[in-house]
């Protein structure tokens, strides 16, 4: 009864002293201070806590707002304001942990204006009373425990206000910082600053708790902030980072690296979502970043730890606990462990909050974020461990960071690289190299080692693997005071390798050998080992092979490291043939195999994890290592072929035994089948791999050497089409290709043994994955492999990929015999069997048809290379006339419609049939009746022109059925509007059809410009096709399509072949010409064709210039005068460049080049000096041929 009627009294006497208060600011009061504190601060402390426990949420919310206001609107701020601000903010705060305030978004915007100026005023008189710092911090939790407690309520507006208040706050602090580490400038040492700051202690508490409010928003809604307020956030942290790197003074005590520790994890928070660009503010952050990298491992760091304690616990000054609570250890205490020690201190708080008097005492800790439960374990037993472990942190926080911000901007981050890396003597501990290398091999704590490789991970990641390349090494004798960018990539890159091959021989702990292995695999990936010393490659598989021989102690990790390592050591084969690699594994294989000693080699050693068929993963990788020996080594392929056969052989053999001893379901319900299905598909891709190396493949074989493209001045371009597919052999110089069929005995033999023996285990597999593979074999068989088999053989792989092609249902299989059928067709004698010919269309057409894309484009591909391979075949056999075979017609004509028809799928579809349009553009000919009438409007076909000539005569063919093609013949055309739907084909894929359609259909126009029975000048649809070349040669940013256009109208023989296009043609090309200089080059890829452009470019204006003289055309010649200028520069620029390329050449037949280069220079001359005779130009007629005298 007693204590209901003292919660009345206490009721009472706070509703009477805030409506009187209400009251009397209605009047003029003498002074707000004096009347808040007479009517509200005038009673205790306790009972004002009392009372608001037993009002509504509401009205309590009210009068506290209404108070806070009222104080902070104070027109007056004297001295005498600073105890009403605290009373205030203390009586806030208390209530605030008892009731649930009734807090929305109106009051709560009141709530933080009426802080920020409280907070304000005490930040401003804090430089002379350190006793104001505590009041700030209760504001500051007051507002941190009401978002906690009203987080579903708190919307995003509501949490923007308070970033501005936090950001406010913290830039407000900045002059203070300033003063604070002047007045400590003159000071040696950092135990003398130490000291310095921990009288401020608490000003770094509210910096520390406003970096952890700050991040606790960041956590909440910073993905939903706006990029204003991002990039406030940003700069002030750069304000701050900047402070502290200026200073270069980085304190080791507790209050410091609560602070520390709060501000990189609010940095990271902030970092993690990127809302602009952080390019300008890089290089500022890891400055300060680096500092932070050695933090805790400092000499005298301990001393000075422990000094600072003891200090502390002198002052006396007010601290607020806001960061974890640091367990505190003395010798009388006995040991109680962890949760026992948590759960005493909880139930000690708990006791306290019941005491009013104590409550401001013992704010509720603001949770260090970094912090977490096994912080503190039974091994922190001292305090000693507990700062180490504090330390530790900050460290990996720090790292973190810097992550954050090669993720932010990896671009950028490039250039930090030298500041952050090592050049020399990575293996040598120092204390403050504060490298992230230096940080993986040498920081005492795991945490930290685990953050900088994971750091270093994300750096050789991404743009690292460009920005790499220019990467070269010198020796630091050659080395002079000035060090190269290239020299110092060179000698970081030496360094990385020479410490993540440290790290992986001695290594013990499991997770962080997996990022090494991990940041080793990035780096081989992205080191130039051709500009590095030539031993480096050799020595990081050696040290790989080594590591994977010695094995790992981890029994349940050990699958993955050996996976891992052999992994890496795949990334070391697949880079840039190297000749000490191939020298290194050539000795091992002389001598290996018949020794089998213990130190085997690298390919004995993955030989070994092949046949290790209890487990799985490891096997599966020591054969992708093995597939890429084969690819990159071709040479050694065929000491190894035996080994190799045998164990695909073993695979294919156990694979099969595990089918058929299952049944359907079984098969359908193990999950361990697809782990042998993976092996069996790795084993045969080595086995193809081996096959193409061994036979010397080297791509599909090019059909393409068109004379179009056969000109002196381009002569000297042509570049070497580099096959992915097709293994890695080096240069082929002319003794290695009169050697050729020495050097590669063609595999006929192994080509052999394998359609024998092993063909028939795979390709009838029940796994689609094994038969796609299987198929793909015989996209690599070479044209002297394929025609020196037996029949039977040859008659094998046909039948095996039509039936694939035809009658398997799993899409991959499909498409992969499409491909096979597509290499196959392109050998030059394989047009000559109409049999296979006619399986391959009949199979091909079909698959065009597929609903599934994967399938139709290798299809395509397939059907543009029989198109190409018929029409050389056409071109290799002169052409007779004949009476009969309306089925070869017939079979043409499917080419044809299945042609035009894909012309409309996709863009990779699209730009097959566009080819194979220009190949079959160009073999079907005319008959002579045809040619002697005139053309249609439209198309160019006479009404009574109905034959057409399509293939070539041979006397010795027998008849279709037979098995070969017969003599050429004569046909009707069903559709005599085929040329005409060509020409729209082209011209409709040009506007719709990516940069690959484009260049396909100027080779395709090409093709049919050299079909001498098309009456070019007869054709309406001529002007539209060379206007359709001058607009992708003026216009088009692909110096690849430009090339070929200006191929393609060179093409013509005669100006009269131009028709009405000729004076249009001289002038785009000469305008084009006239202007290259000024042409931008929008994409980098393009510079390397801007020569080869030039070239082309030149050879076909020589070649239209020089038939100028035929033409009657006074406009033409109206225009070559007005360019006569620039014309004669031209000339003169050419001849003086033949002369610069024959001194510096010494190929053999370079005069005879040059020699031909001269007569098409000196044609074009005397085809112009006609034409300005003709105009009466005497003048300009001179000077050409005074240059054309000195040419000859």
């Amino acid at each position: 009864m007693a204590a209901s009627s003292s919660s009345l009294t206490a009721v009472r006497s706070w509703r009477t002293a805030f409506l009187t208060l209400r009251d009397e600011t209605l009047t003029s009061p003498p002074s707000i201070p004096q009347l808040v504190q007479s009517l509200i601060f005038s009673h205790s402390h306790s009972s004002l806590i009392s009372a608001a426990s037993h009002l509504p949420a509401h009205e309590v919310t009210s009068d506290l707002l209404f108070l806070i206001q009222l104080v902070a609107n104070a027109s007056q701020f004297q001295h005498d304001l600073v105890p009403t601000f605290s009373n205030t903010c203390r009586l806030i705060h208390d209530v605030s942990h008892r009731v649930s305030l009734d807090i929305n978004t109106s009051s709560w915007a009141l709530l933080l204006d009426s802080s920020t100026k409280i907070i304000d005023h005490f930040l401003a008189k804090a430089t002379s009373s350190a006793s104001l710092y505590k009041p700030t911090l209760e504001c500051l939790e007051t507002l941190r425990y009401l978002v906690s407690e009203n987080q579903r309520k708190c919307s995003l507006p509501d949490d923007i206000q308070l970033v501005n208040v936090l950001l406010h706050i913290i830039a407000r602090s900045h002059t203070d910082l300033i003063s604070l580490y002047a007045s400590s400038r003159n000071q040696k040492s950092a135990i003398e600053m130490g000291k310095k700051l921990q009288r401020n202690g608490s000003f770094w508490e509210v910096l520390t708790a406003s970096f952890t409010m700050l991040g606790e928003l960041y956590s909440r809604s910073g993905s939903s902030f706006p990029v204003d307020i991002w990039q406030s956030t940003i700069q002030v942290f750069r304000k701050m980072m900047d402070l502290l790197a200026s200073k270069n003074m980085v304190v080791e005590d507790i209050i410091m690296s609560r602070f520390y520790s709060s501000l990189l994890h609010c940095l990271h928070l902030v970092l993690l979502d990127p809302k602009g660009s952080l390019s300008e503010h890089v290089s500022s952050f890891v400055a300060s970043l680096r500092m932070f990298f050695v933090y805790g491992l400092t000499s005298g760091n301990q001393v000075m730890c422990a000094a600072v304690s003891s200090k502390e616990k002198e002052s006396g000054s007010p601290r607020l606990k806001l960061t974890l609570k640091e367990p505190k250890r003395t010798n009388s205490t006995p040991y109680r462990p962890p949760h026992l020690r948590k759960k005493d201190n909880l139930n000690t708080r708990q006791a306290k909050a019941l005491d009013p008097q104590s409550s401001s005492d013992q704010i509720s800790s603001m949770v260090d974020v970094t912090s977490s439960d096994s912080d503190y374990s039974d091994s922190d037993g001292s305090l000693k461990d507990i700062n180490d472990s504090r330390c530790s942190k900050i460290r990996v926080s720090a790292i973190v960071c810097i992550q954050d911000l090669c993720q932010a901007d990896p671009k950028s981050f490039t250039s930090q690289w030298t500041m952050l890396l090592p050049t020399n003597d990575v293996l040598q501990p120092r204390k403050f190299e504060a490298t992230l290398m230096a940080s993986l091999l040498f920081d005492p704590y795991l945490k930290a080692r685990m953050a900088s490789a994971s750091a270093l991970a994300v750096m050789m990641d991404g743009p690292a693997t460009v920005f790499l390349q220019v990467a070269e090494y010198k020796e630091s004798a050659k080395l002079g005071s000035f060090m190269a960018l290239s020299s110092s990539l060179g000698q970081i890159l030496m360094q990385l390798h020479t410490g993540t091959l440290y790290l992986i021989q001695h290594e013990t702990n499991s997770r962080l050998l997996v990022l090494v292995f991990k940041i080793l695999m990035l780096l081989i990936s992205s080191t130039p080992y051709s500009r590095m010393p030539g031993e480096l490659l050799p020595k990081v598989i050696l040290s790989l092979q080594a590591r994977i021989e010695a094995g790992f102690a981890f029994k349940s990790d050990q699958t993955g490291l050996q996976a891992a390592a052999i992994s890496c050591l795949t990334t070391a084969l697949s880079v840039s043939p190297s000749i000490q690699v191939k020298e290194m594994i050539l000795k091992e294989l002389s001598t290996g195999f018949v020794e089998a000693d213990s130190n085997s080699g690298v390919f004995l050693t993955l030989l070994q994890h092949c046949e290790r068929l209890s487990n799985p993963t490891v096997c599966f990788e020591a054969l992708q290592a093995l597939r890429a020996i084969s690819h990159n080594y071709p040479d050694l392929m065929l000491v190894c072929w035996g080994k190799i056969s045998a164990i695909v052989y073993k695979f294919l053999r156990e694979g099969n035994a595990e089918v058929a001893t299952k049944s359907w379901k079984e098969l359908a319900g193990n999950t361990a089948l697809f782990v042998g299905e993976k092996i069996v598909t790795a084993a045969i891709k080595v086995l193809d791999e081996c096959l193409r190396a061994i036979s010397g493949f080297r791509g599909t074989e090019d059909l393409s050497e068109e004379n179009f493209l056969d000109s002196p001045f381009t002569s000297d371009c042509i570049r070497t089409k580099k096959v992915s597919s097709a293994p890695s052999y080096g240069p082929r110089g002319p003794e290695d290709a009169k050697e050729e069929t020495n050097t590669f005995p063609s595999g006929l033999q192994q080509w052999a043994e394998t359609i024998e023996k092993l063909m028939p285990l795979i390709l009838w597999h029940t796994s689609a994955m094994v038969r796609t593979a299987s198929v793909t074999c015989f996209a690599g068989i070479t044209s002297s492999v394929f025609f020196s088999l037996l029949k039977e053989n040859q008659d094998f792989i046909v039948s095996s990929l039509i039936s694939a092609a035809e009658h398997d249902k799993v899409p991959s299989v499909r498409s992969a015999a499409c491909r096979a059928i597509g290499v196959v067709s392109c050998f030059q004698k394989a047009s000559a069997s109409a049999e296979n010919l006619g399986k391959f269309i009949h199979a091909v057409e079909i698959n065009t048809r597929d609903s599934v894309v994967s399938v139709r484009i290798p299809a395509s591909w397939a059907l543009a290379n029989i198109c190409d391979s018929i029409r050389h075949f056409v071109d290799d056999v002169p052409l007779k006339q004949s009476t009969d075979s309306e089925t070869n017609f017939h079979l043409v004509d499917l080419l044809i419609e299945c042609a035009l028809r894909l012309t409309k799928d996709g863009d990779k579809v699209k730009s097959n049939a566009v080819r194979a349009l220009g190949n079959l553009s160009r073999f079907v000919r005319y008959t002579s009746s045809c040619l002697d009438k005139k053309p249609v409007a439209k198309i160019g076909f006479s009404s009574t022109c109905n034959q057409v000539t399509m293939l070539p005569a041979r006397n010795d063919l027998n008849a279709f059925d037979g098995g070969v093609i017969p003599s050429s013949y004569p046909a009707s055309l069903k559709d005599l509007h085929w040329l005409e739907r060509m020409v729209q084909a082209f011209i409709s894929c040009v506007t719709t059809g990516n940069v690959k359609v484009q260049w396909n259909i100027c080779h395709a126009l090409s093709n049919m410009f050299l079909n001498k029975t098309i009456q070019l000048r007869d054709m309406d649809w001529a002007p539209s096709v060379f206007g359709i070349l001058l607009l992708l040669l003026r216009d088009s940013s692909n110096f690849k399509i430009r090339i070929q256009a200006a191929a393609a109208l060179a093409v013509p023989e005669a100006a009269v072949d131009y028709g009405k296009s000729f004076p249009d043609i001289v002038q785009g090309l000469e305008h084009v010409v006239e202007n290259l200089g000024s042409d931008s080059i929008s994409a980098p890829s393009s510079f390397k064709y801007r020569i080869a452009l030039e070239k082309q470019l030149t050879s076909t204006l020589l070649h239209v210039l020089s038939l100028a003289s035929a033409t009657d055309h006074k406009p033409l010649k109206d225009f070559l005068v007005k360019k006569a200028s620039f014309l004669e520069d031209w000339f003169k620029m050419l001849y003086s460049s033949l002369g610069e390329t024959s001194s510096e050449s010494d190929v053999v037949g370079s005069d005879s080049v040059g020699n031909q280069k001269k007569e098409m220079i000196a044609k074009a001359i005397r085809s112009i000096i006609e034409i300005y005779e003709t105009t009466d130009q005497h003048t300009i007629c001179q000077k050409f041929k005074k240059l054309n005298n000195s040419i000859i």
